[in-house]
């Protein structure tokens, strides 16, 4: 990269992707005029109660669910990288490995109420523009998420504008688990390859 880049990092557990990342991924490309988007599958999760789908699994659907999409790629140092995933650490790497770029760190607006547990979020917000998914008011374009409106780190946050999509990957194991079909909620790649592989049989 040259000049001064654009780096995206949207990261998650992608267990399973859907179309709600998917949206924030193409809202962001669109909306913020990035060089390039990086998908950053989570290591060990420190905030998850639940035990993850294996790192390759959850790699192999991100790939199915983005590599279509311009100027995205996969990063995988956090699935690579021992121990704990923490996102400050991830952004300390990549100001090393891109000094002078400018970071936008996509998030949603369940991650943006929690913000304050995450470690070092205070240099989190020095190392990269955090960008929430949500919508704006139809009085006020920019103005916050709702969810982050009283928190007070609101005014560093930007918002992305994209439809409402009332979608979780929770909902989408349970309908995995029930039997039901979810080709329209994760695409046709994704669904083939967890019925492939038996990603979320019953309890």
């Amino acid at each position: 990269m040259t000049g001064t880049p654009r780096v995206g990092l949207f990261g998650g557990a992608f267990d399973p992707p859907h179309r709600a990342h998917r949206a924030l991924v193409e809202a962001a490309l669109a909306q913020l005029q990035l060089d390039r988007l990086l998908i950053v599958p989570t290591g060990a999760a420190w905030h998850k109660t639940r035990a993850l789908s294996p790192a390759e699994h959850r790699v192999a659907m991100a790939r199915l669910a983005f590599a279509d999409l311009p100027r995205v790629e996969l990063d995988l140092r956090e699935v690579d990288r021992p121990g704990p995933s923490y996102t400050i650490d991830t952004l300390r790497e990549l100001h090393r490995q891109w000094p002078g770029a400018t970071f936008f760190l996509l998030i949603g607006q369940d991650q943006a109420r929690s913000l304050a547990t995450w470690r070092d979020w205070q240099q989190v917000l020095e190392l990269a523009t955090v960008c929430v998914a949500g919508r704006p008011g139809p009085n006020d374009p920019d103005r916050a998420p709702d969810s982050a409106a009283d928190a007070p780190w609101r005014d560093a946050l930007q918002t992305l504008t994209l439809p409402p999509i009332d979608l979780s990957a929770t909902t989408i194991r349970t309908l995995c688990a029930h039997g039901e079909r979810v080709d329209a909620l994760v695409g046709e790649p994704v669904a083939r390859y967890i019925a492939l592989h038996n990603l979320y049989p019953a309890s």
